[in-house]
């Protein structure tokens, strides 16, 4: 293993500490813990949290801040944060007007989350839950409930952030957390592993002219492995996967977001754009605004995810609107 890190079991909480002090006026943390991450000067709103395991940066707790996250409680490396962690960060945010979670769809964070909402109940908070299951490679379509949530939650934070900074009350913040969530679909190929400092070692081997298609964020198992491709083949088989799985036709508009997992250029990650550009204006379909960059990593996993996210007049008004965090800033669109 090598790493720019000191002890690895300190790895997470001196990263957090880096962040807290590179960003100190616009994060901060709650009941003593810096794994409880929360947004300087929250507002008079619904708000919304987050959690998950560190390894993912900016995911999850990178986008907290204006128009998307009010918090997020943070794991170790691809570890549930802890029920006690999820509920002190809902107490800190919370203004009253209750609080959603908007989470992935993984057996160890919804069983913390659920637990923090028993816990919310007896402190008189209402929370909310909205899960990110975009993976299309993780489940076949009508089994939507056992996908993984990975990239494309993104686009549930941007939504839903949106739609709570406009001052709507907790249900309909919720209503269009759902929808963003049912309109995005994602899929992945890697091309390497990644180490867990903690572990020492990768968390998978593969071979120097291969790739995996459909691999998750953690590392777990793809649907095919072949050798390595052309981009504009891998693309092709990606979007393949996608567009059989939702309905999108001539006119319709797209968000796309192309996500580098950790070790991928991003000159690349712009000629597999082109590639999908190429393919959706075939089909009639519009883009509306591109994301390419890294949102959701593994680590230094090489590879790339790519998301579609169908708009509507709603969606695409909510999308809009201008974010602000220390990992991701955009102005109104």
């Amino acid at each position: 293993m090598k790493k720019f890190i000191n002890a690895p079991e300190a790895f997470v909480d001196e990263m957090l500490e880096g962040i807290l002090i590179a960003h100190p006026g616009e994060l901060t943390h709650a009941a003593g813990d810096k794994r409880c991450i929360i947004r300087k000067n929250l507002e008079d709103k619904v708000t919304l949290m987050s959690g998950g395991g560190s390894g993912h940066l900016p995911l999850f707790m990178g986008y907290v801040g204006e128009g998307m996250l009010d918090g997020c409680a943070v794991g170790g490396v691809f570890q549930s944060p802890s029920p006690n962690q999820i509920l002190e960060v809902t107490k800190a945010i919370n203004s009253g007007k209750g609080v959603l979670y908007v989470y992935g769809n993984y057996s160890g964070d919804i069983m913390n989350f659920e637990m923090a909402t028993e816990f919310a109940n007896m402190e008189n908070i209402r929370t909310v839950h909205v899960l990110g299951a975009d993976d299309v490679a993780s489940a076949p379509k009508g089994e939507e409930n056992k996908r993984r949530g990975v990239a494309g939650i993104f686009y549930v934070f941007k939504t839903a952030g949106a739609c709570a900074e406009e001052g709507a009350n907790l249900d309909e913040v919720k209503r269009v957390a759902e929808k963003a969530a049912a309109n995005v679909r994602t899929i992945g190929v890697a091309l390497s592993p990644c180490v867990i400092p903690e572990v020492g070692k990768a968390t998978f081997s593969i071979g120097e002219d291969e790739m995996e298609l459909g691999m998750g964020i953690h590392g777990e198992p793809g649907i095919s492995r072949t050798k390595l491709k052309p981009v504009d083949a891998v693309v092709s088989e990606m979007l393949d996967r996608i567009l059989g799985d939702i309905s999108i036709g001539r006119d319709d508009e797209i968000s796309v977001l192309i996500n580098g997992l950790g070790a991928t250029p991003k000159e690349e990650l712009y000629v597999a754009f082109r590639k999908v550009s190429a393919i959706l204006t075939e089909k009639g379909a519009r883009v509306f605004h591109p994301y390419i960059g890294e949102y959701a990593t593994s680590m230094e996993m090489a590879g790339f995810s790519l998301s579609l996210f169908k708009l509507d007049d709603e969606l695409k008004r909510l999308l809009a609107k201008p974010a602000k965090t220390p990992f991701f800033e955009q102005r109104q669109l």
